[in-house]
């Protein structure tokens, strides 16, 4: 896809890795919006940002868990760039409880991971997908390893990324062929998400074979990567751990 004069809507796009992608995607020459539910000041830096790089954008407050709030937003951008081509469901949310700790995990932490991380995938892609669908349009999914391993924040975080990755194979195929729907599952990375936990971070990357732990701008180059290429990549989930997982 050339993605210069395109629109994107980044869900959780304001900080972390759900900024770089926005910024990358603005250096292309994209218009930009920048989903968020909290991170108001954050979201308008990132704007400030966009449209320093090259790229127009808009920011919009919006929950993905919340059907009525997503749909608007979706209509919205629709009416704003009179297309939606390139969608990212980045938003995500955890709550750190040890796996061991079974009476730890609330049902509240249940089923905040599920609206945001898995379901939140879901409405957002739904909403857009009419519009997607006549752009011939590409989704890219940001779920974790933890999908894969089990571990992570929390079991209830890792089993919410586990249907992220789910989701992924069932929206490629009811989306197809207009719509190439893939994920992304990157390891620990550098973010506000990690901060106060040196230790672990500094652990996790030196175990890795890369000898590393990744920035938001390992994630967002494979993101813009699925989103330009791989024309014939679909229902796939790219890890992103330095090597991790193959030890």
């Amino acid at each position: 896809m050339e993605i210069r004069g395109k629109t994107a809507i980044i869900t959780g796009g304001g900080t972390g890795i759900g900024r770089a992608i926005a910024l990358e995607l603005a250096r292309e020459g994209a218009n930009v919006v920048i989903n968020y539910s909290r991170s108001h000041e954050e979201a308008l830096q990132t704007l400030r940002e966009v449209r320093e790089a090259g790229g127009d954008g808009e920011i919009f407050r919006a929950d993905v868990s919340n059907e009525t709030e997503v749909d608007q937003m979706c209509r919205y951008v629709a009416d704003r760039f009179k297309s939606i081509d390139i969608l990212v469901n980045n938003a995500g949310t955890t709550n750190y409880v040890a796996l061991e700790d079974l009476d730890g995990l609330l049902d509240d932490y249940w089923n905040r991971a599920f609206n945001v991380n898995a379901k939140g995938i879901f409405l957002t892609s739904r909403a857009c997908s009419a519009h997607l669908r006549k752009s011939k349009g590409v989704i890219v999914n940001i779920t974790s390893i933890a999908g894969f391993n089990g571990m992570g924040s929390s079991i209830a975080y890792a089993a919410s990324k586990a249907a992220a990755i789910s989701i992924t194979k069932s929206l490629a195929r009811v989306l197809a062929p207009d719509v190439r729907v893939n994920a992304i599952a990157p390891g620990i990375v550098k973010t506000r998400w990690v901060e106060g936990r040196d230790d672990h971070v500094e652990r996790y990357g030196s175990g890795t074979p890369l000898g590393r732990v990744a920035n938001p701008e390992d994630v967002s180059s494979m993101a813009v990567a699925l989103i330009k290429g791989g024309d014939f990549v679909t229902g796939q989930t790219i890890i992103v751990d330095g090597g991790k997982t193959i030890l």
